[in-house]
């Protein structure tokens, strides 16, 4: 069954011809190879380039490295990369005109010097060039530093609400559920089996994500490593900092883990994309505060996975959702803070923070987004647009809530939709 990925083919399609190398990157197994090697491939050949003009070669294969004078199996005993001059010399054979040439290499991070080989070719006018990679060094956040800016990133998430109700066979209501529970990695949403799909998520998480984290890193300590995550996948959209952190692991676990250790762990897990950090804003003071941060899961069916699917907190998990979409739509998203000054009932003034969940900008545009699970009644709405009343400008505030209720303003001039349409219509912000 072929899943379509249009949001990720047209950033490719867009890109054609720009001079730059363009460098698919995104969690491991989220879809990247087959972007490139099928859903690319087949739209080139659509618009009449020539097989003969696209050059696919995947540097884990023992077919393609045999064409090259390479054998896989030699490469494993000897520990080494793909020779360079090899690739080049097979690259330079596929070569008999002046016409262009659709360079797509994947798993290119197993290609010695591969950032000097492509930055080389990047020379010939000729030679139109698309890689991907899934190893931790390779997905780092900073990998276009390594084309010396000559890079033209295209991150990849895992499958979208919408992309995942293409291939489900049932309803929205049924399907919200399941992909809150097992998210979108496209091999798990294939699979049948709810069995299949759990064994599949924690085998992803042991055998692929934490070990390329700790071989990347050099890792001494797996085990505090392992029990960072297990705490972080318990707080999902919870304030936190390394400091609260090494204080659970000394209650809890009687470590003695420090607070820069933690820090120096949380940056493994952002560059390998697994979790992103929103940093909380300062909406009347227009300020960022440094601590503490929300922490969420590229992808929620690996978080379920990683506590063995025991917590599940609809809340947690939509709050989840609602900021993958937005970051998969673009946007920059922070954690709002509202500062105010109030009154008790025995007059004395009391200072509070109320909190926005999201603050998106996107270019000019900004919107203000509060996660509600439900709104059951008047006083459950006016505690969810409290923080809104406090912000004095003109940008949209909405409400984003599960229950079943048609997208409208309210008096106030907020705008309330349900999840189902927020995430179905990917132009649902400007309703």
């Amino acid at each position: 069954m072929e899943i379509k990925r249009d949001f990720y083919l047209n950033k490719l399609i867009n890109r054609k011809h720009n001079g730059l190398i363009k460098v698919i990157t995104g969690i491991r197994r989220c879809g990247k190879s087959y972007l490139l090697n099928t859903l690319f491939y087949q739209h080139l050949l659509a618009n009449g380039i020539n097989e003969s003009h696209i050059i696919r070669f995947a540097f884990d294969s023992a077919d393609d490295l045999y064409l090259m004078g390479e054998s896989l199996i030699e490469l494993e005993k000897e520990n080494r990369k793909v020779d360079p001059e090899k690739f080049m010399a097979y690259i330079r054979s596929k070569i008999s005109d002046k016409e262009m040439y659709y360079l797509l290499l994947d798993e290119v991070q197993l290609l010695d010097c591969f950032e000097s080989v492509l930055n080389g070719y990047l020379r010939k006018d000729n030679m139109d060039i698309y890689v991907t990679g899934s190893n931790a060094k390779f997905l780092s956040s900073d990998i276009i530093t390594e084309f010396a800016g000559r890079g033209d990133e295209i991150h990849m998430y895992p499958l979208s609400f919408s992309e995942f109700m293409t291939v489900f066979h049932g309803d929205k209501y049924e399907g919200l559920s399941q992909y809150m529970l097992y998210g979108g990695i496209p091999l798990v949403v294939l699979r049948e089996e709810v069995g299949d799909k759990a064994a599949a998520l924690s085998n992803l998480f042991s055998e692929i994500y934490v070990r390329d984290i700790s071989k990347r890193n050099k890792v001494k300590n797996l085990s505090e490593l392992e029990d960072l995550l297990n705490i972080l996948s318990s707080a999902i959209g919870s304030l936190t900092n390394p400091e609260k952190l090494k204080d659970t692991f000394r209650s809890v676990k009687k470590s003695k883990i420090t607070a820069a250790t933690i820090k120096k762990y949380l940056g493994y897990f952002e560059d390998s994309f697994l979790l992103e950090a929103a940093h909380r804003y300062d909406i009347k003071g227009r300020a960022y505060i440094a601590t503490p941060q929300k922490y969420y899961f590229s992808d929620l069916g690996l978080r379920n996975a990683r506590i063995n699917f025991r917590q599940f907190e609809q809340t947690h998990a939509m709050e989840n959702v609602i900021y993958n979409e937005l970051r998969m739509r673009g946007y920059n998203v922070d954690v709002g803070v509202v500062p105010i000054a109030e009154k008790n009932k025995e007059g004395k003034v009391i200072r509070k923070q109320l909190e926005v969940d999201f603050i998106c900008n996107l270019g000019s545009a900004r919107y203000y987004i509060q996660s509600a699970y439900s709104i059951p009644d008047e006083d459950k709405l006016n505690q969810e647009i409290r923080p809104f009343r406090k912000i004095d400008d003109s940008f949209k505030k909405i409400v984003v809530t599960k229950d079943i209720v048609p997208a409208h303003y309210d008096e106030n001039g907020f705008f309330i939709i349900n999840i189902y349409d927020f995430l179905l219509n990917p132009k649902s912000l400007e309703g």
